[in-house]
């Protein structure tokens, strides 16, 4: 052969060779990673306008995860959902920093969530919010959603806690003018308080109890918080300390021990758990309950016949709980995670889909509550009376251990061994103590 034609072949083998080397390099080069988002959410009821399937936070997360997996590019994304019992929330977040089973997006209720940006671990979101997305949600919202002027938290679902009261019952007793069938939150003087309370302990039948008290663990706290707010307590002073040595916070609490000797309340409230009460109002023996957008959905399935009315307050205009549900995202040292598990968030946010399927409580969006408002007729009146809520965590970092001591403090209160007096001071001491430590060990992070 040619000496120049075999200087040609291997040339062009080179050159084949090459290419094929170069080529292998472009695709190793262009794999897409393999990324697992770990997705975590408490066992929460939820319905939806959107789709009549849901009925917890799992089975709606398991849908969006499912489209973001298959529409996401930057990555081969493959999203491991945890749905936790709340009582196991601890071993679930914090227990799990810094393992493989670290949260990187968490969906909860605020009054737990809150807690864990003070861990260092809970990330800035505000790269991630567009005009769009600040302009369609009120204002309010973020501003419980943030600190230090940084939001940390998403708010997806608004709820709101206000007093219900068996109508059948109230009829019973002879209280029918204080019956309602307008479909709003009422409110009662606090006159009308006092006279609907010794009435109904004084009509009813026996095993039947005018209103809910309970102190057996934390569930429900933030409604006696709400009780003790009555005779003009703000509850936190200007610092975001408990302050109820007060004049007006010790006769909320001398109110509230009144009440207990008084029969107002169910018999050794002090061993009660909230879910006791709920069976008690759903089987017709409690007067006085609390309900919100979701747990309407059960006691009109149970046939109770229920009004709603806000939390006694000394100008009559009643207080209830707002709250929100809403996403957090953990910062477990990878990067590329991260920026996925900020990818996940703005996909909710940015498709209407997704944000339509908070339809169904109070939905945070403006558009969504606006396109669903013919649908969204009953949480209407949730909606007119969110001006009478209040901040019940205050943004302090320590909540969680605050509601771990608070209801002990309760079962004191409801032992009555002790004057209001004393026990102002005492529930002021244990609670700014968890809160002094908060701050003092409070991470924000960097």
């Amino acid at each position: 052969m040619n000496r120049k034609i075999i200087i040609i072949l291997i040339v062009l083998i080179l050159i084949g060779l090459g290419g094929y080397i170069l080529l292998n390099n472009i695709n190793q080069t262009n794999e897409k990673p393999e990324i697992t988002l770990t997705i975590k959410t408490p066992v929460l009821q939820m319905t939806s306008l959107k789709d009549e399937e849901i009925d917890d936070t799992y089975k709606f997360l398991s849908k969006v995860a499912k489209s973001f997996e298959e529409q996401y590019k930057d990555a081969n994304i493959k999203i491991k959902l945890v749905q936790f019992a709340k009582a196991d929330e601890d071993e679930e977040i914090i227990g799990c920093f810094d393992t493989e089973d670290a949260t990187d997006v968490l969906f909860e209720e605020y009054f737990n969530m809150s807690t864990y940006v003070h861990t260092g671990k809970v990330v800035p979101l505000d790269d991630i919010i567009t005009d769009d997305i600040r302009n369609d949600i009120d204002n309010s919202y973020w501003e419980i959603s943030k600190v230090n002027n940084k939001t940390y938290m998403m708010p997806y679902l608004g709820m709101q806690n206000t007093l219900s009261y068996n109508k059948d019952l109230f009829r019973q007793a002879g209280l029918e003018k204080y019956v309602s069938d307008e479909d709003a939150v009422q409110n009662w003087s606090l006159e009308d308080w006092d006279i609907i309370l010794s009435t109904l302990e004084e009509e009813l039948p026996l095993n039947h109890y005018p209103m809910l008290m309970y102190a057996k663990n934390e569930m429900g706290d933030t409604h006696i918080m709400t009780l003790m707010r009555s005779r003009g307590c703000t509850f936190f002073d200007e610092n975001g300390r408990v302050k109820l040595s007060t004049p007006e916070g010790i006769e909320a609490i001398q109110w509230l021990m009144d009440c207990n000797q008084k029969g107002y309340f169910p018999r050794n409230a002090e061993s009660l758990e909230i879910n006791d009460c709920y069976d008690l109002f759903m089987n017709g023996q409690l007067a006085i309950y609390i309900t919100n957008p979701v747990l309407d959905v059960s006691i009109k399935e149970s046939g109770v016949n229920y009004g709603n009315v806000n939390f006694p307050s000394i100008d009559g205009k009643g207080f209830n709980t707002n709250f929100l549900n809403g996403f957090e995202v953990f910062d477990n040292g990878d990067e590329e995670k991260l920026k996925i598990a900020k990818d996940f968030i703005k996909y909710i946010y940015e498709t209407d889909e997704w944000l339509e399927y908070s339809a169904g409580a109070i939905p945070c969006s403006n558009k969504v509550a606006a396109k669903y408002s013919e649908g969204l007729a009953e949480e209407q009146k949730y909606m007119n009376n969110s001006e009478q809520g209040w901040n019940f965590t205050n943004n302090n970092p320590a909540w969680r251990n605050v509601r771990a001591i608070f209801y002990k403090d309760i079962k004191e209160l409801l032992y009555g061994e002790k004057t209001a007096e004393e026990m102002a001071k005492q529930i002021e001491d244990d609670c700014n103590k968890m809160i002094n430590d908060g701050y003092m060990n409070s991470k924000l992070h960097e």
